[in-house]
């Protein structure tokens, strides 16, 4: 009944996606259409129609001007990916840096998000069976509300597609760089028991899943209700060689950990500077530390402390996570013009993790700065690791994730009496809770136990505290019973909830022109949304500590802050088919929001597509529009945050002669330099526009076979920026060097947003404060071109064969961050981002029988080492770039009956490591970027998957 070949083409992929890149047996949705909603079979003049993702009008074209990527549930399977998240991160069109499970140290540890060609996770909207997804409590980055997407079961999933390009005409704020809507499943013909294994080569990772789902009908009621429950146990980085110790062919010699260390950072009269060996035992006290590892080290041109090269093993790569999905799908036909439905998405998530050594430790400048030591006339900061022995396992001290979501949708739709006209009438509501269990340490207590080193406080020099320590009782153990006693968890909990109003009336009907029938389609929304962040109320109290104010929870921040807003939108779309070659699409959308005592803030969208077939295999399509963003609640409404962070001080350490990866040997006064930062949210933002446009073409010359190539183009005004310390250092120097004009806007702004003491002896004062505010005037433009192929055929009595790539290539990105700064190439400028330019995959199916085997790649491009990115050029001795990681999957199932499927999965089939970047020095561990590249390695699953009734 479907018209173009075009159209049967890509129907003939799906399905041969759904049938043979994952065994029949594994089949739970017998609908093989890109739809978020069930067809409903009842209306014979909607036979020919669809409901295509990206269009409000059901219509008889899947490819239509808008390009619509899709993944089946069984290409989820087939191909290797364990979660939904990890489906869309490894898409062609997925280039972009993202943090993740390996930012142990982030604000969003427990969460999992994507960036679409190099674009702000925060710009892609995503959607659960069309309507909106609720956003996350936590902040990315500690700045912009998102969408999280690692709670979303697998196994309940029937398809995902993904529109890129700006698409705010039809769904509102948030869509500059596409939407993805995840379908799920409506029902299942058979009771259906799935069940998964999993383990990794290397070690850590175990994953064990079950996952149950069957379809009920009782008289006009019809019920689908599924479960999933996960618990996949931690990657450490002990387990991996590549992160269990430092970098040993870095640009330096690889250093232990600095676990017992007497800093002297500046001795007045001389200006010297180094590490002060104040051990008579030679570390042999300590030695017990990390496993018994602990010795004396030496760090060329600063001395001698007591460490280890065993430390870096104690942090998670991956977290242990334990999920529980519900979902269920319901509906009643009250007749044949009205059918109610219902549906409810719950998910619980408990995830545990730890950055290990990096936040566990005492340093005395994190509270008191430097002090003065009468006896050396030096500037001394002393400070001491704490070792698994001491803190009784770093597993018995992880930070908790809990996240308790659900999404309700209520509604009914059907028509209007023997009209053409169609009604579906929603309401949604979306909850987040978010409680972060968070292990510290207690300013007071941690200072009174290290009072014995320092002894009593002899008043001030020159504003630095006064002591004479006694450092022999530095080199001692702690007891498991003291570290428990400056030590505790903090409660910080966070929430989002959104209401959504939608009454849709629609007619793929309306009147008839040369090419077919045209149609609309016309949308209101009415809505609410909130979100409220509540640390724990010490993360945000100070206390008195021998005349200093200090935190009260020791060397960390928070975020406070609590905003809502009510919103209206209203959304048209008219779909003509001009000729049988020709058809237009004309959508528009006006979004109103208003927070209280501010004024409306309101934005229109509208879209021009063009479809030209002049051939039933080939159609040329286009598109333009306009896309936009509303300031997110937490960019007007984050509270004042006080926070102590450290940064390098360049404009310092380039007067001392320190500059490019000399840097790390720059004194540690100006190395690493505690400030206190300042941020908040900032009313009167105005909404991020884009102006967005795509051309491309479809080509099908035979059945089963299908290519596209779609080019895409960006243009984003009014971005929201948050700024970053180590940036605005880095432009103080460079606008104090002159490299950058310092009349310039940056300049003039990062000399106004650090604070610095009075200079002395031809330096600078020290850092002393941070200004960190969000900015509304950023430009950014971003062209992509992405291409696909599919084909399917026979090869005899050998079976089926199905081919499946998808190629990706980021042709032009560019940034400005104030109006009046020159653009920055982002490709060419490796500080500003080290995204993948190129992506490409591509999978093999084979079918036989009751066989079946995927053979999976994805190649990443090549993107900056290190170096690169510390001198922002590709010339600078030392840079380059790193070459392509290409990484391999397979899966093969048998279906011994038809109720029964058996299957083996394998990612990262040859355990390819991330290219080593040996332009890091050999202090760190890890010598790769996380946002980029995982050290997890091989994986293997085996699963059944068991349908009860089907017959055997």
């Amino acid at each position: 009944m479907i018209k173009s070949k075009i159209t049967m083409a890509i129907v003939a992929a799906l399905a041969l996606g759904y049938t043979s890149a994952y065994a029949q047996s594994a089949q739970t949705d017998t609908s093989q259409q890109s739809t978020d909603q069930a067809p409903d079979n009842t209306k014979v003049k909607k036979l020919e129609a669809v409901t295509v993702t990206g269009s409000l009008i059901p219509q008889t074209q899947i490819e239509t001007a808008q390009p619509v990527i899709t993944i089946t549930a069984d290409q989820l399977k087939a191909k290797g990916f364990t979660t939904v998240a990890e489906a869309l991160q490894q898409q062609s069109f997925s280039t972009g840096s993202v943090q993740g499970s390996q930012d142990t140290n982030s604000f969003t540890t427990g969460a999992q998000t994507l960036s679409l060609f190099g674009l702000s996770p925060s710009y892609t909207k995503y959607l659960i069976n069309g309507l909106p997804m609720g956003n996350f409590p936590g902040l990315y980055n500690g700045s912009d509300v998102f969408n999280n997407i690692s709670g979303i079961p697998a196994d309940l999933v029937d398809h995902i597609d993904i529109l890129p390009g700006g698409q705010s005409s039809l769904y509102g704020s948030d869509a500059i760089a596409g939407v993805i809507n995840i379908v799920l499943k409506k029902q299942v013909d058979a009771p259906t028991v799935d069940v998964r294994y999993g383990w990794h080569k290397d070690g850590g990772g175990a994953d064990r899943r079950i996952s149950l789902a069957d379809s009920f009908n009782a008289g006009k009621f019809n019920s689908l209700v599924g479960v999933q429950f996960e618990d996949t146990q931690p990657i450490w980085t002990g387990d991996r060689s590549l992160t269990a110790g430092y970098n040993d062919h870095g640009t330096s010699p690889p250093v232990a950990e600095r676990d017992y260390l007497v800093l002297n950072a500046y001795t007045f009269g001389t200006g010297a500077s180094g590490y002060l060996f104040e051990d008579p035992a030679n570390c042999a006290n300590v030695a017990g530390g990390f496993a018994g590892t602990i010795a004396k080290q030496h760090r060329a041109g600063d001395g001698d402390y007591c460490g280890s090269f065993k430390a870096p093993s104690y942090a998670t790569l991956t977290n242990h996570d334990k999920t529980a999905n519900l979902y269920t799908h319901n509906t009643f036909d009250v007749n044949d013009n009205l059918q109610l439905y219902g549906d409810l998405l719950y998910n619980y998530e408990e995830q545990k993790f730890t950055n290990g050594t990096s936040t566990s430790f005492y340093g005395s400048d994190v509270d008191l700065g430097y002090f003065y030591d009468p006896k050396l006339n030096s500037l001394i900061d002393i400070q001491h690791v704490f070792t698994p022995e001491e803190v009784g396992g770093y597993s018995n001290i992880m930070n908790t994730q809990t996240e308790n979501s659900y999404m309700l949708v209520l509604g009914g739709k059907g028509t209007f009496g023997a009209s053409n006209w169609d009604y579906d009438v929603s309401f949604t509501h979306s909850d987040d809770k978010l409680l972060n269990h968070d292990f510290q340490r207690f300013t007071v207590p941690i200072e009174n136990y290290y009072g014995k080193v320092l002894g009593p406080q002899m008043g001030t020099f020159y504003g630095y505290p006064q002591y004479s320590p006694d450092y022999s009782k530095l080199y001692q153990p702690i007891s498991q019973a003291d570290f428990k006693g400056f030590t505790g968890y903090t409660d910080s909990r966070a929430k989002t909830w959104d209401n959504l109003s939608r009454a849709q009336i629609t007619n793929s009907s309306l009147f008839s022109l040369p090419g077919g029938d045209a149609g609309m389609a016309a949308v209101l929304e009415a809505g609410n949304e909130g979100w409220n962040s509540s640390p724990d109320p010490r993360l945000l109290e100070t206390v008195d500590y021998n005349g200093l104010t200090l935190p009260y929870v020791y060397g960390t921040s928070a975020t406070p802050g609590a905003a809502h807003r009510s919103r209206e939108a209203a959304t048209a779309e008219f779909r003509a088919p001009l000729l049988k070659q020709l058809t237009l699409d004309v959508s528009g959308r006006y979004d109103a929001y208003q927070e209280p005592n501010s004024p409306t803030l309101s934005h229109a969208t509208y879209n021009l597509g063009l479809e030209y077939r002049p051939l039933d295999t080939l159609l040329f399509r286009g598109r333009y529009g306009t896309a936009f963003k509303v300031p997110t609640l937490s960019d007007t409404g984050q509270g004042v945050s006080n926070f102590y962070s450290f940064v390098t001080d360049y404009a310092n350490c380039a007067t001392l002669g320190y500059t490019g990866a000399n840097v790390v040997n720059c004194p540690a006064r100006y190395n690493s330099v505690q400030y206190k930062g300042t941020t908040y949210g900032v009313p009167g933002l105005k909404p991020i526009t884009a102006k967005v446009w795509s051309y491309g073409a479809v080509w099908a010359p035979i059945q089963d076979m299908s290519f596209s190539v779609d080019y895409l183009h960006y243009n984003i005004n009014n971005e929201v920026t948050p700024q970053s310390a180590d940036q605005l250092s880095k432009d103080e120097y460079l606008c104090m060097a002159g490299v950058i004009d310092p009349t310039t806007p940056t300049c003039t702004q990062a000399f106004a947003q650090i604070q610095r003491s009075p200079g002395a002896g031809g330096l600078l004062g020290n850092i002393t404060g941070i200004i960190q505010p969000k900015i509304n005037t950023a430009n950014e433009i971003d062209n992509a071109l992405i291409a696909r192929f599919s084909y399917g055929f026979g090869i005899g009595a050998l079976g089926r064969l199905v081919v499946d790539s998808s190629y990706s290539d980021v042709l032009k990105h560019n940034s400005q961050q104030y109006v009046g700064d020159a653009r920055v190439n982002l490709l060419t400028n490796p500080a500003y981002s080290t995204d993948f330019k190129t992506k490409v995959n591509a999978s093999l199916t084979w079918t036989k029988s009751e066989w079946s085997a995927t053979a999976y790649v994805n190649r990443y491009g090549s993107t900056p080492n290190y170096l690169a990115t510390y001198y922002n050029n590709y010339t600078s001795p030392g840079t380059g770039k790193l070459g392509a990681w290409i990484v391999w999957n397979a899966s093969v199932t048998y279906n011994p009956t038809k109720n029964l499927g058996l299957s083996f999965l394998v990612n990262n089939v040859f355990n390819k490591m991330p290219p080593v970047d040996n332009s890091y020095p050999g202090t760190v561990s890890g010598p790769y970027n996380t946002d980029d590249y995982n050290v997890f390695g091989r994986a293997m699953f085996v699963e059944a998957n068991y349908k009860f009734g089907s017959g055997g």
